[in-house]
């Protein structure tokens, strides 16, 4: 379930005291509007420096364990990720607080001039060694619901993911280059997975199937992918998204319902 974001000056003033108590006085604030994991998302101007703000409540506990999960697994993803700076339960509330980059979210559309950009930083991630986190979820734990039983097993690995390669989750800087934000989801998994996640994105943003296979192709972590794997997990995302659609009707979700199931179509084609 999505997160309405709290404005910063709407926050209860004892928790604005212990946010200043760590980042310095605040001199303004603004709301981000993209993500949905996190009650609070803010970019904060204080008297130290500017610092992104994260939080939840600590009653959320859905949202409070990927919140924990992020703050874990950030030491280890600095080559893709701002830095976490500190972290804090407090008042009831987690908060986490990240180095500031400045930029804009990557545009998937066709021809947009970020895809490269996109492509290099997951190829960056896949260099990426997945630390030994009881944090980490498991990809055939994860998607055994929708892969079945027999099958699940097909879509375990020892590599590090982020799952999540919606466009406000990618961040190209103002001097280039991109950054993976939002590590709610963070699993270990087969390689091939990322770029498989990133591909529905892609078609949902106007991609054609076959157009955002050639894409996934470019990334590291496609290479030697098995292809009954793919096809396990296409059709498993499939099922994944039709039923998180069914279960939270809101529009981006049907869309990503219809771009899975546009993927897993195209690959029973080409089976």
């Amino acid at each position: 379930m999505a997160m309405t974001h709290t404005d910063w000056s709407d926050l209860p003033q004892p928790l604005r005291d212990a946010v200043e108590a760590k980042a310095g006085r605040v001199v303004s604030a603004r709301t981000v509007a993209a993500g949905l994991n996190s009650q609070i998302a803010a970019v904060l101007d204080t008297a130290d420096g500017r610092v992104f703000l994260k939080g939840v409540p600590l009653e959320a506990r859905t949202a409070l364990a990927s919140q924990r999960r992020e703050a874990a697994i950030n030491q280890f993803v600095l080559a893709v990720s701002p830095q976490l700076l500190w972290s804090a339960e407090t008042e009831g509330w987690s908060l986490l607080a990240f180095e500031y980059i400045g930029g804009g979210h990557a545009d998937y559309a066709p021809g947009s001039p970020y895809l490269d950009d996109v492509v290099k930083v997951a190829n960056r991630l896949h260099r990426v060694t997945a630390p030994d986190l009881p944090e980490l979820r498991a990809a055939d734990q994860r998607w055994s619901a929708w892969a079945g039983a027999d099958d699940a097993g097909l879509l375990a690995g020892d590599s590090l993911l982020h799952t999540d390669f919606a466009g406000h989750n990618v961040l190209i800087g103002e001097e280039g280059g991109a950054w993976i934000i939002d590590w709610a989801w963070a699993t270990r998994g087969a390689s091939f997975i990322d770029p498989a996640c990133l591909l529905i994105r892609l078609i949902d943003a106007g991609h054609s199937a076959k157009s955002a296979e050639l894409w996934a192709q470019q990334c590291d972590g496609w290479d030697g992918a098995d292809d009954r794997a793919v096809d396990v997990f296409a059709a498993a995302s499939a099922r994944m998204w039709d039923d998180i659609a069914k279960a939270e009707p809101l529009q981006w979700k049907a869309s990503m319902a219809q771009s899975a199931q546009k993927w897993a179509s195209f690959r029973r084609g080409a089976s």
